[in-house]
């Protein structure tokens, strides 16, 4: 059997009775129950591996590029709710064109 290390741990109320629910209708310790659950959780996760796209990242870059072609300047839209109403579509959409 392999060595074993003492945890202490909180959990929740609700926890510790379904914990004692489940030990008794397994009719093991309730250390056991949560072995198992770490267990079964270690099991469960997935090692992502990624695989890097060239291709993918060259197109980023030159979409970046595009847009800084743009000359965008960063600085945020600064609007006035009138000029919604003297757009030309805002016009359209209501009818008074």
């Amino acid at each position: 059997m392999s060595q074993m290390v003492r945890k202490q741990i909180y959990i929740y109320k609700r926890q510790e009775a379904q914990l004692k629910k489940i030990s008794e209708a397994r009719g093991v310790s309730e250390a056991e129950i949560i072995r198992e659950a770490i267990d079964r959780e270690a099991r469960s996760i997935v090692p992502v591996t990624f695989h890097p796209d060239p291709e993918a990242f060259d197109k980023l870059m030159r979409f970046l590029d595009e847009r800084k072609s743009l000359g965008i300047t960063g600085e945020p839209y600064r609007w006035k709710r009138e000029d919604a109403y003297d757009d030309p579509r805002t016009k359209r959409l209501l009818g008074e064109e």
